[in-house]
């Protein structure tokens, strides 16, 4: 088992530092950079599951937190809808690790997959949708709705994880109304609260390896910082393209998780 940095090469530090940084850019601008850094981790020569996992979110806390920041300085997201969402989805993210803990994510992969395939169909063939920004609900309802969302998102995230940013940002274009860059401003406030859900469950639980978890935040918020600058510069548009190859790469990944689980052997 890894008990600190002095068993880990400085290859495999080199190689989680390139994954840290791709991840944070990715979640920055649409989400899924697990799909980067998740795998670098248990590349780790001893590592568990559990610890993977637990290093994996104090990273993406470092990484969200930073990106949050960024936009909110050039964006300005609206708090009022955002903030709420967020408490919500950090509750419901640490009762998704909770649940984690006894039941195998592979009973929900199959689930997941035809719901990316849904959301990839949907956001190709409506390239209009989430240009700008036309409010769906008013008054409660938006609220309740955007509460709703924060809960069963931040669940999957504690329960599963890999494309939550992107579940939020599509989640906010369809049923919210809003355009990518607003909903992408938004969920890195949010995305950041389930990381913090998830890691407060995994930190009493889980064997955090805290020196390779602060090298990984550092290039986590290199990444996101940039990400959020570029996705605030380049508006909307960019955004859309990042995400719809973000959630194609997704469904790739779990399909395959499905696959070798379910078909192979």
């Amino acid at each position: 088992m890894v008990s600190g940095l002095e068993e880990i090469t400085l290859a495999t530090i080199l190689l989680v530092v390139v994954a840290g940084l791709a991840a944070g850019w990715v979640d920055a601008v649409v989400g899924g950079g697990g799909l980067l850094q998740l795998p670098a981790l248990l590349l780790v020569p001893g590592i568990t599951p559990v610890e993977a996992l637990a290093t994996n979110k104090m990273g993406s806390v470092f990484g969200t937190t930073t990106s949050a920041v960024t936009y909110y300085r050039r964006a300005h997201p609206d708090l009022k809808t955002a903030l709420p969402m967020a408490g919500v989805a950090l509750a419901a993210s640490f009762g998704g690790a909770v649940l984690a803990a006894s039941l195998p994510a592979s009973v929900f992969k199959p689930i997941i997959v035809v719901a990316l395939i849904m959301v990839a169909v949907f956001t190709a063939t409506k390239p209009t949708v989430g240009e700008l920004t036309k409010l769906r609900h008013s008054g409660n309802r938006h609220y309740w709705t955007a509460g709703a969302i924060g809960a069963v998102i931040g669940f999957y995230d504690g329960l599963i994880g890999p494309g939550t940013g992107s579940f939020l940002i599509i989640a906010m274009v369809t049923l919210l109304g809003y355009n990518f860059l607003a909903a992408s401003a938004k969920a890195k406030i949010v995305n950041m609260a389930t990381n913090i859900g998830a890691l407060a469950f995994f930190l009493p639980h889980g064997s955090l390896l805290w020196g390779l978890g602060l090298i990984l935040g550092l290039a986590n918020m290199t990444g996101g910082y940039i990400g959020a600058r570029m996705a605030v510069k380049q508006g909307s548009k960019f955004i859309r393209i990042v995400f719809l190859v973000v959630v194609g790469a997704l469904i790739i990944k779990l399909g395959t998780d499905v696959w070798m689980e379910n078909f192979s052997g």
